[in-house]
Protein backbone atom coordinates (compact mmCIF):
# COMPACT_ATOMS: atom_id res chain seq x y z
CA UNK A 1 0.00 0.00 0.00
CA UNK A 2 1.21 3.47 -1.03
CA UNK A 3 1.52 6.23 1.63
CA UNK A 4 2.83 9.31 2.86
CA UNK A 5 6.60 9.40 3.42
CA UNK A 6 7.18 12.73 4.57
CA UNK A 7 6.64 16.30 4.57
CA UNK A 8 8.39 19.27 3.94
CA UNK A 9 8.13 23.41 4.61
CA UNK A 10 8.90 25.20 1.34
CA UNK A 11 8.84 28.81 0.46
CA UNK A 12 6.98 30.22 -1.63
CA UNK A 13 9.32 31.84 -4.39
CA UNK A 14 8.72 33.89 -8.07
CA UNK A 15 11.08 34.22 -10.45
CA UNK A 16 12.18 32.11 -13.78
CA UNK A 17 14.66 29.74 -14.13
CA UNK A 18 17.36 31.67 -16.71
CA UNK A 19 18.41 29.75 -19.93
CA UNK A 20 21.84 29.06 -19.42
CA UNK A 21 21.06 27.09 -16.03
CA UNK A 22 18.13 25.83 -17.62
CA UNK A 23 19.70 24.00 -20.52
CA UNK A 24 22.45 22.24 -18.16
CA UNK A 25 19.69 21.38 -15.88
CA UNK A 26 18.37 19.21 -18.75
CA UNK A 27 21.39 17.70 -19.95
CA UNK A 28 22.18 16.76 -16.36
CA UNK A 29 19.06 15.73 -15.08
CA UNK A 30 18.25 13.23 -18.15
CA UNK A 31 22.05 11.99 -17.39
CA UNK A 32 21.82 11.36 -13.76
CA UNK A 33 18.27 9.51 -14.89
CA UNK A 34 19.91 7.20 -17.11
CA UNK A 35 22.53 6.38 -14.33
CA UNK A 36 20.06 5.64 -11.70
CA UNK A 37 17.92 3.47 -14.60
CA UNK A 38 21.22 2.04 -15.63
CA UNK A 39 22.35 0.69 -12.39
CA UNK A 40 18.85 0.33 -11.18
CA UNK A 41 16.41 0.30 -13.76
CA UNK A 42 13.47 2.32 -14.71
CA UNK A 43 11.36 1.45 -11.60
CA UNK A 44 13.93 2.51 -9.44
CA UNK A 45 13.75 6.61 -10.77
CA UNK A 46 10.04 6.74 -10.43
CA UNK A 47 10.47 5.88 -6.76
CA UNK A 48 12.90 7.92 -6.36
CA UNK A 49 10.99 11.03 -8.22
CA UNK A 50 8.14 9.84 -5.52
CA UNK A 51 10.46 10.40 -2.71
CA UNK A 52 10.56 13.68 -1.57
CA UNK A 53 13.74 13.94 0.14
CA UNK A 54 15.85 12.80 -3.05
CA UNK A 55 13.51 14.70 -5.29
CA UNK A 56 14.89 17.95 -3.70
CA UNK A 57 18.49 17.13 -3.38
CA UNK A 58 18.15 16.33 -7.16
CA UNK A 59 17.38 20.17 -7.78
CA UNK A 60 19.98 20.92 -5.16
CA UNK A 61 22.62 19.39 -7.28
CA UNK A 62 21.61 20.73 -10.76
CA UNK A 63 21.94 24.30 -9.24
CA UNK A 64 18.57 25.31 -8.51
CA UNK A 65 17.54 27.25 -5.25
CA UNK A 66 18.07 24.74 -2.97
CA UNK A 67 15.10 25.28 -0.04
CA UNK A 68 12.49 26.74 -2.52
CA UNK A 69 9.10 25.65 -3.88
CA UNK A 70 11.07 26.56 -7.29
CA UNK A 71 12.80 23.34 -7.54
CA UNK A 72 10.12 21.20 -8.29
CA UNK A 73 8.94 23.60 -11.25
CA UNK A 74 12.00 23.56 -12.71
CA UNK A 75 13.19 19.88 -11.81
CA UNK A 76 9.94 18.66 -13.99
CA UNK A 77 10.75 21.08 -16.45
CA UNK A 78 13.92 19.76 -16.99
CA UNK A 79 13.04 16.55 -16.99
CA UNK A 80 10.40 17.26 -19.52
CA UNK A 81 13.25 18.70 -21.75
CA UNK A 82 15.99 16.49 -20.98
CA UNK A 83 14.27 12.71 -21.51
CA UNK A 84 12.21 13.98 -24.71
CA UNK A 85 14.78 12.79 -26.99
CA UNK A 86 15.41 9.63 -25.51
CA UNK A 87 11.79 8.96 -24.09
CA UNK A 88 11.24 5.70 -26.84
CA UNK A 89 14.92 4.11 -25.71
CA UNK A 90 14.19 4.85 -22.01
CA UNK A 91 10.49 4.01 -22.10
CA UNK A 92 10.05 7.63 -19.89
CA UNK A 93 7.44 9.97 -20.60
CA UNK A 94 7.32 13.16 -18.66
CA UNK A 95 3.59 15.36 -19.33
CA UNK A 96 2.33 18.30 -17.71
CA UNK A 97 3.93 20.92 -15.65
CA UNK A 98 2.70 24.26 -14.45
CA UNK A 99 -0.59 26.19 -15.52
CA UNK A 100 -2.05 25.80 -18.73
CA UNK A 101 0.66 22.68 -19.59
CA UNK A 102 -1.05 20.85 -16.47
CA UNK A 103 -4.27 21.28 -17.93
CA UNK A 104 -2.55 19.74 -21.09
CA UNK A 105 -1.70 16.37 -19.55
CA UNK A 106 -4.65 13.87 -19.48
CA UNK A 107 -4.69 14.68 -23.80
CA UNK A 108 -0.35 14.37 -23.52
CA UNK A 109 -0.85 10.86 -21.90
CA UNK A 110 -3.31 9.63 -24.48
CA UNK A 111 -0.76 10.62 -27.32
CA UNK A 112 1.86 8.28 -25.05
CA UNK A 113 -0.56 5.36 -25.06
CA UNK A 114 -1.20 6.01 -28.80
CA UNK A 115 2.85 5.48 -29.03
CA UNK A 116 3.16 2.89 -26.18
CA UNK A 117 0.07 0.98 -26.14
CA UNK A 118 -0.68 1.19 -22.91
CA UNK A 119 -4.09 2.53 -21.99
CA UNK A 120 -3.60 6.11 -21.99
CA UNK A 121 -7.34 7.27 -21.74
CA UNK A 122 -7.12 5.44 -18.21
CA UNK A 123 -4.23 7.24 -17.35
CA UNK A 124 -5.79 10.78 -18.28
CA UNK A 125 -8.39 10.05 -15.87
CA UNK A 126 -5.93 9.17 -12.94
CA UNK A 127 -4.26 12.28 -14.00
CA UNK A 128 -7.98 13.73 -13.83
CA UNK A 129 -8.63 11.82 -10.21
CA UNK A 130 -5.24 12.77 -8.73
CA UNK A 131 -5.45 16.14 -9.07
CA UNK A 132 -9.23 16.66 -7.87
CA UNK A 133 -8.15 14.59 -4.63
CA UNK A 134 -5.54 17.06 -3.94
CA UNK A 135 -7.42 19.89 -4.76
CA UNK A 136 -10.64 18.79 -3.36
CA UNK A 137 -10.92 15.86 -1.30
CA UNK A 138 -7.74 17.41 0.29
CA UNK A 139 -8.55 20.29 1.87
CA UNK A 140 -5.56 22.03 3.35
CA UNK A 141 -5.47 25.63 2.24
CA UNK A 142 -3.26 25.08 -0.71
CA UNK A 143 -4.36 25.51 -3.93
CA UNK A 144 -2.73 23.08 -7.12
CA UNK A 145 -0.99 25.49 -9.55
CA UNK A 146 1.85 22.37 -11.31
CA UNK A 147 0.75 18.96 -11.91
CA UNK A 148 3.56 16.45 -13.41
CA UNK A 149 2.82 13.10 -14.98
CA UNK A 150 6.13 10.68 -15.32
CA UNK A 151 4.83 7.44 -16.98
CA UNK A 152 6.92 4.42 -18.50
CA UNK A 153 6.33 2.36 -21.28
CA UNK A 154 4.61 -0.71 -19.46
CA UNK A 155 2.31 1.56 -17.74
CA UNK A 156 3.94 2.74 -14.38
CA UNK A 157 3.77 5.95 -13.10
CA UNK A 158 4.83 8.91 -10.65
CA UNK A 159 3.17 12.06 -9.97
CA UNK A 160 4.10 15.13 -8.57
CA UNK A 161 2.00 18.30 -7.57
CA UNK A 162 2.26 21.53 -5.53
CA UNK A 163 0.19 23.89 -4.38
CA UNK A 164 0.46 27.12 -3.13
CA UNK A 165 -0.90 29.07 -0.37
CA UNK A 166 -0.31 33.22 -1.36
CA UNK A 167 -0.98 34.46 2.19
CA UNK A 168 1.41 32.91 4.02
CA UNK A 169 4.03 32.95 0.94
CA UNK A 170 4.08 28.80 0.95
CA UNK A 171 4.13 25.68 -1.12
CA UNK A 172 2.89 22.15 -0.36
CA UNK A 173 4.00 19.07 -2.72
CA UNK A 174 2.46 16.14 -3.27
CA UNK A 175 3.82 12.64 -4.43
CA UNK A 176 2.13 9.57 -5.92
CA UNK A 177 3.56 6.38 -6.78
CA UNK A 178 1.60 3.76 -8.59
CA UNK A 179 3.33 0.87 -7.32
CA UNK A 180 1.33 -0.66 -4.15
CA UNK A 181 -1.28 1.47 -5.26
CA UNK A 182 -4.30 -0.14 -4.26
CA UNK A 183 -7.15 2.39 -3.44
CA UNK A 184 -7.39 6.48 -4.26
CA UNK A 185 -9.46 7.22 -1.72
CA UNK A 186 -7.32 5.18 1.09
CA UNK A 187 -4.45 6.77 1.61
CA UNK A 188 -2.73 6.82 -1.52
CA UNK A 189 -0.17 9.60 -1.56
CA UNK A 190 3.65 8.59 -1.26
CA UNK A 191 4.52 11.87 0.35
CA UNK A 192 3.28 15.26 1.03
CA UNK A 193 5.54 18.32 1.72
CA UNK A 194 4.53 21.04 2.95
CA UNK A 195 4.09 23.37 6.55
CA UNK A 196 1.32 22.13 8.23
CA UNK A 197 -0.57 25.46 8.19
CA UNK A 198 -4.31 24.57 10.14
CA UNK A 199 -5.99 21.71 10.16
CA UNK A 200 -6.32 19.64 7.57
CA UNK A 201 -9.69 17.59 5.76
CA UNK A 202 -8.54 14.80 4.01
CA UNK A 203 -10.73 12.88 2.59
CA UNK A 204 -8.80 10.81 0.66
CA UNK A 205 -7.43 9.01 4.25
CA UNK A 206 -8.25 5.42 4.97
CA UNK A 207 -9.52 7.02 8.32
CA UNK A 208 -11.98 9.08 6.43
CA UNK A 209 -13.97 6.56 4.62
CA UNK A 210 -16.71 6.49 7.53
CA UNK A 211 -17.12 10.33 6.69
CA UNK A 212 -17.23 9.91 2.75
CA UNK A 213 -20.02 7.08 3.34
CA UNK A 214 -21.65 9.79 5.06
CA UNK A 215 -21.75 12.12 2.98
CA UNK A 216 -23.07 9.71 0.40
CA UNK A 217 -25.86 8.90 2.77
CA UNK A 218 -26.91 12.30 3.88
CA UNK A 219 -26.78 13.89 0.01
CA UNK A 220 -29.29 11.19 -0.59
CA UNK A 221 -31.72 11.26 2.56
CA UNK A 222 -31.67 14.50 4.06
CA UNK A 223 -31.10 17.06 0.47
CA UNK A 224 -29.31 19.98 -0.07
CA UNK A 225 -31.30 22.21 1.86
CA UNK A 226 -31.57 20.29 5.03
CA UNK A 227 -27.75 19.68 5.05
CA UNK A 228 -26.93 23.40 4.71
CA UNK A 229 -29.03 23.63 8.72
CA UNK A 230 -27.49 21.43 9.86
CA UNK A 231 -24.41 22.41 9.09
CA UNK A 232 -25.18 25.87 10.60
CA UNK A 233 -26.13 24.64 13.84
CA UNK A 234 -22.80 21.91 13.74
CA UNK A 235 -20.65 25.09 13.93
CA UNK A 236 -21.38 25.73 17.91
CA UNK A 237 -19.48 22.44 18.69
CA UNK A 238 -15.86 22.41 19.23
CA UNK A 239 -13.59 20.91 16.46
CA UNK A 240 -11.36 18.38 17.50
CA UNK A 241 -8.12 18.46 18.86
CA UNK A 242 -5.09 17.12 16.45
CA UNK A 243 -4.47 14.60 19.24
CA UNK A 244 -7.71 13.56 18.77
CA UNK A 245 -7.46 12.84 14.90
CA UNK A 246 -5.38 10.09 15.43
CA UNK A 247 -3.28 10.63 12.42
CA UNK A 248 0.35 8.83 11.71
CA UNK A 249 3.69 11.15 12.29
CA UNK A 250 5.80 11.32 9.36
CA UNK A 251 9.39 12.38 8.43
CA UNK A 252 8.97 15.79 8.32
CA UNK A 253 11.55 18.15 6.39
CA UNK A 254 12.14 21.68 7.10
CA UNK A 255 13.04 24.03 4.25
CA UNK A 256 13.83 27.27 5.75
CA UNK A 257 13.30 30.36 4.29
CA UNK A 258 17.04 32.07 4.37
CA UNK A 259 18.22 32.12 1.42
CA UNK A 260 22.14 31.42 2.30
CA UNK A 261 23.23 27.82 3.60
CA UNK A 262 24.24 27.74 7.12
CA UNK A 263 25.81 24.64 9.26
CA UNK A 264 22.61 24.14 10.48
CA UNK A 265 20.98 23.33 7.07
CA UNK A 266 24.07 20.56 6.56
CA UNK A 267 25.04 17.66 7.94
CA UNK A 268 28.68 18.40 8.04
CA UNK A 269 29.60 14.92 8.24
CA UNK A 270 28.63 13.47 5.40
CA UNK A 271 30.18 16.97 3.00
CA UNK A 272 33.37 16.64 4.81
CA UNK A 273 33.07 12.73 3.41
CA UNK A 274 31.96 13.66 -0.04
CA UNK A 275 35.04 16.43 -0.23
CA UNK A 276 37.72 13.47 1.27
CA UNK A 277 36.33 10.93 -1.28
CA UNK A 278 36.97 13.13 -4.09
CA UNK A 279 40.50 13.94 -2.51
CA UNK A 280 40.85 10.26 -1.75
CA UNK A 281 39.68 8.51 -5.04
CA UNK A 282 40.43 11.38 -7.49
CA UNK A 283 44.17 10.70 -8.42
CA UNK A 284 43.61 6.71 -8.23
CA UNK A 285 40.78 6.59 -10.85
CA UNK A 286 42.36 9.63 -12.69
CA UNK A 287 43.16 7.20 -15.73
CA UNK A 288 39.42 5.87 -15.64
CA UNK A 289 37.61 8.75 -15.38
CA UNK A 290 39.27 12.21 -15.62
CA UNK A 291 40.46 11.75 -19.51
CA UNK A 292 38.32 14.61 -20.34
CA UNK A 293 40.84 17.38 -21.26
CA UNK A 294 40.11 20.43 -18.49
CA UNK A 295 38.68 17.76 -16.00
CA UNK A 296 40.14 18.81 -12.54
CA UNK A 297 39.57 18.44 -8.78
CA UNK A 298 36.98 20.63 -8.49
CA UNK A 299 34.84 19.04 -10.74
CA UNK A 300 35.70 15.72 -8.78
CA UNK A 301 34.12 16.74 -5.98
CA UNK A 302 30.78 17.89 -7.92
CA UNK A 303 31.07 14.32 -9.22
CA UNK A 304 31.21 13.00 -5.87
CA UNK A 305 27.69 14.52 -5.14
CA UNK A 306 25.98 13.31 -8.32
CA UNK A 307 27.65 10.02 -7.42
CA UNK A 308 25.77 9.74 -4.11
CA UNK A 309 22.64 11.36 -5.76
CA UNK A 310 22.76 8.10 -8.17
CA UNK A 311 23.42 5.52 -5.55
CA UNK A 312 22.68 6.90 -2.25
CA UNK A 313 20.17 5.22 0.24
CA UNK A 314 16.93 7.14 1.01
CA UNK A 315 18.27 8.10 4.69
CA UNK A 316 21.45 10.12 2.93
CA UNK A 317 18.96 13.34 1.41
CA UNK A 318 17.70 14.38 5.05
CA UNK A 319 19.93 17.64 4.15
CA UNK A 320 19.32 18.75 0.65
CA UNK A 321 21.37 22.16 1.43
CA UNK A 322 24.58 19.70 1.30
CA UNK A 323 23.87 19.16 -2.67
CA UNK A 324 23.85 22.26 -3.59
CA UNK A 325 27.43 22.62 -2.83
CA UNK A 326 27.96 20.47 -6.11
CA UNK A 327 27.33 23.59 -8.16
CA UNK A 328 26.45 26.34 -6.51
CA UNK A 329 22.86 28.13 -6.68
CA UNK A 330 21.30 30.61 -9.69
CA UNK A 331 20.28 33.00 -6.77
CA UNK A 332 24.15 32.68 -5.82
CA UNK A 333 23.64 31.03 -3.02
CA UNK A 334 25.63 28.94 -1.44
CA UNK A 335 27.80 30.66 -4.13
CA UNK A 336 27.43 31.15 -7.80
CA UNK A 337 26.81 28.17 -10.25
CA UNK A 338 30.67 27.73 -11.96
CA UNK A 339 29.86 27.20 -15.55
CA UNK A 340 32.97 24.88 -16.27
CA UNK A 341 32.45 22.65 -13.61
CA UNK A 342 29.05 22.03 -14.49
CA UNK A 343 30.30 21.84 -18.27
CA UNK A 344 33.10 19.20 -16.94
CA UNK A 345 29.98 17.30 -14.84
CA UNK A 346 28.07 16.91 -17.66
CA UNK A 347 31.16 15.62 -20.40
CA UNK A 348 32.50 13.16 -17.82
CA UNK A 349 28.97 11.82 -16.97
CA UNK A 350 27.90 11.80 -20.73
CA UNK A 351 30.83 9.97 -21.16
CA UNK A 352 30.69 7.71 -18.65
CA UNK A 353 26.75 6.90 -19.00
CA UNK A 354 27.33 6.20 -23.23
CA UNK A 355 30.73 4.39 -22.67
CA UNK A 356 28.38 2.10 -20.12
CA UNK A 357 25.63 1.47 -22.39
CA UNK A 358 28.23 -0.63 -24.75
CA UNK A 359 29.20 -2.40 -21.98
CA UNK A 360 32.31 -0.34 -21.10
CA UNK A 361 31.37 0.10 -17.24
CA UNK A 362 35.13 1.59 -16.08
CA UNK A 363 34.30 5.21 -15.42
CA UNK A 364 30.53 4.72 -14.09
CA UNK A 365 32.39 2.20 -11.81
CA UNK A 366 34.36 5.18 -10.76
CA UNK A 367 31.65 7.00 -10.10
CA UNK A 368 30.28 4.60 -7.62
CA UNK A 369 33.47 4.29 -5.73
CA UNK A 370 33.37 7.94 -4.85
CA UNK A 371 30.16 7.48 -3.23
CA UNK A 372 31.17 4.36 -1.75
CA UNK A 373 34.23 5.79 -0.70
CA UNK A 374 32.37 8.65 1.12
CA UNK A 375 30.66 6.69 3.02
CA UNK A 376 33.65 4.64 4.39
CA UNK A 377 35.07 7.70 5.21
CA UNK A 378 31.88 9.26 6.78
CA UNK A 379 33.38 8.97 10.71
CA UNK A 380 36.45 9.86 10.31
CA UNK A 381 36.59 12.80 7.74
CA UNK A 382 37.65 16.71 9.19
CA UNK A 383 37.36 20.01 7.27
CA UNK A 384 37.07 23.54 8.06
CA UNK A 385 34.15 25.42 8.48
CA UNK A 386 31.13 25.59 6.03
CA UNK A 387 31.09 29.53 5.90
CA UNK A 388 35.28 28.77 4.76
CA UNK A 389 34.00 26.58 1.97
CA UNK A 390 31.18 28.42 0.47
CA UNK A 391 33.68 31.15 1.04
CA UNK A 392 36.75 29.77 -1.04
CA UNK A 393 34.40 28.73 -3.52
CA UNK A 394 32.99 32.76 -3.84
CA UNK A 395 37.07 33.67 -4.11
CA UNK A 396 37.36 31.66 -6.80
CA UNK A 397 33.97 31.87 -8.38
CA UNK A 398 35.21 34.16 -11.94
CA UNK A 399 38.17 31.81 -12.07
CA UNK A 400 35.12 28.67 -12.29
CA UNK A 401 33.03 30.87 -14.75
CA UNK A 402 30.78 31.91 -11.71
CA UNK A 403 27.45 32.88 -12.97
CA UNK A 404 24.31 34.16 -10.99
CA UNK A 405 20.82 35.55 -11.66
CA UNK A 406 22.61 38.75 -11.17
CA UNK A 407 25.69 37.98 -13.78
CA UNK A 408 29.17 36.94 -14.40
CA UNK A 409 31.84 36.67 -11.62
CA UNK A 410 34.63 39.53 -11.88
CA UNK A 411 37.68 38.95 -10.61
Amino acid sequence: MSKRSGSADLPLHGGRVPPWLSERMAKLGALIAEAVIHHYGRDEFLRRMSHPFWFQSFGAVMGMDWHSSGITTSVLGAMKRGLRPMSEELGLFVCGGRGAQSRRTPQELIDVGTRTGIDGTALANISRLVAKIDSAAVQDGFDLYLHGFIVASDGRWVVVQQGMNQDRRQARRYHWLSEGLESFLDSPHRAIEGRVQRNIINLADRQAEKSRHDQLHLLSTLGPDRIVREAYAATAVAAPSPSQLDQPELPHLIMPSHHDVREGDVNMKRLYANLAAAADRGPADYQELLLTPGVGARTVKALAMVAEVVHGAPYRFSDPARFSLAHGGKDRHPFPVPLKVYDETIRVLRSAVSKGKLGREEELAALRRLDVQARNLEQQATGPRLKDITAEETRMSAQLGGRSVFGWERE
